[in-house]
C-alpha cells in the first residue's frame, strides 16, 4: 500500500472550493476581475483593489509583423 501526503494524489478539488475554504477558514478573497457572476462596478472594484495593492498589470508586448 502506498500513502501519499494530502493533496498529492488522488482527485484535485475544484478551484471554487478552495477559493471558498480560503475565504471562510483566513478571510483570503481570490477573485477573477472578469467573473460573469459580478456587475460591472463589482469588477471594477476589484480592478482597482488590485492595482492599489499590487499594481498595474504589466502591458502586453506587441509583435509587428513585416
Amino acid at each position: 500500500m502506498r500513502w501519499a501526503p494530502r493533496g498529492f494524489g488522488g482527485e484535485r478539488q475544484p478551484p471554487e472550493d478552495i477559493k471558498r475554504q480560503g475565504w471562510q477558514a483566513q478571510r483570503v478573497l481570490v477573485v477573477d476581475a472578469d467573473d460573469e457572476r459580478l456587475t460591472w462596478p463589482e469588477r471594477e472594484l476589484i480592478r482597482q483593489l488590485g492595482e492599489k495593492l499590487y499594481g498595474n498589470r504589466p502591458k502586453r508586448q506587441e509583435t509587428r509583423h513585416g
